[in-house]
């Protein structure tokens, strides 16, 4: 009888040490690359609307703060109407143009920028291209990366 009562009070207190506030009492975390290599992200913006990009790139942002730019790989893949953001009078051209020069890669689907008659002088320089970005996010996401759509 004493053996059960102490083991009742033995897997009580362990049961206690696992409560969400005992283990809320060590929440620093340090992000280190991971074993193999960098993190890798991938993003959709399909949307023709400077707040889902706005969101995009500040969600790219705090990546790189959080990890460190020198431990993620970014890359932004606009389709459809999210594409319109891309073109150089956009109001989200300054801010694409940042995350750029920061390291981010933003591509451009060639299969919506012929659908929009669009050429590369209608967009912001430095954007690269895929030929369908529903396939690039497909491709990555099988290469491991983590897609986020905000």
């Amino acid at each position: 009888m004493k053996r059960t009562i102490i083991a009742a009070l033995l897997a009580a207190g362990a049961a206690f040490a696992a409560t969400p506030a005992a283990l809320a009492q060590n929440t620093t975390t340090t992000a280190a690359a991971p074993a193999a290599g960098k993190y890798r992200v991938v993003f959709q913006v399909s949307d023709n609307d400077p707040a889902k990009w706005n969101l995009a790139l500040n969600n790219a942002r705090n990546v790189q703060k959080d990890l460190g730019k020198e431990n993620v790989e970014i890359e932004i893949v606009a389709y459809g109407p999210g594409l319109n953001m891309l073109k150089s009078e956009s109001v989200a051209a300054d801010r694409i143009n940042g995350a750029m020069d920061g390291g981010v890669a933003v591509v451009a689907c060639d299969n919506t920028m012929h659908a929009m008659k669009l050429t590369n002088g209608d967009l912001i320089g430095g954007v690269a291209h895929v030929r369908a970005g529903v396939v690039e996010l497909m491709m990555k996401q099988r290469e491991g990366w983590t897609y986020i759509r905000p």
